[in-house]
């Protein structure tokens, strides 16, 4: 792999690239922000992606410093909620919580899901055929009611 090359495959290595976010998301963001009458010029978009960079920089700054009061090798989330406390932005740690404990939610899913096949003791081509016997018994009582 070539210095021009970073892991992920091909592209400029991301010290040698401006961090930023996508731009046609955030385009999006703000045309369901702006009232339907009003544009916003590329420049206020450009600015708005480079605010926005700067604010993740900040915060994961703030939170590795966190990190690393408490002897951790990885950031956790309690770092991004104290990072956020500390540099003033408690007033935003409850949605962010909320949003934590809905992903842990989701990953508790998940698991749960993937735990059940693997209690099935079934291969994927038997549950396949499970699911179509099942799928067809259900059209068959659909078709007798109708």
């Amino acid at each position: 792999m070539s210095d021009d090359e970073h892991e992920f495959g091909g592209g400029p290595h991301p010290d040698d690239e401006e961090l930023s976010l996508p731009k046609a998301t955030i385009q999006k963001l703000i045309q369901d922000y702006l009232p339907s009458d009003m544009s916003c010029a590329r420049d206020t978009r450009d600015l708005l992606i480079e605010c926005c960079v700067e604010f993740i920089q900040l915060v994961s700054s703030e939170a590795n410093d966190a990190c690393e009061k408490d002897s951790k090798k990885t950031i956790a989330p309690d770092h991004v909620v104290k990072a956020l406390n500390d540099l003033g932005f408690g007033k935003y740690t409850s949605d962010v919580q909320g949003v934590l404990n809905d992903h842990r939610q989701q990953q508790k899913e998940r698991e749960r899901k993937s735990s059940r096949f693997e209690l099935s003791g079934m291969t994927e081509e038997e549950l396949q055929r499970q699911q179509e016997q099942l799928f067809a018994a259900s059209k068959a009582r659909f078709d007798a009611a109708q």
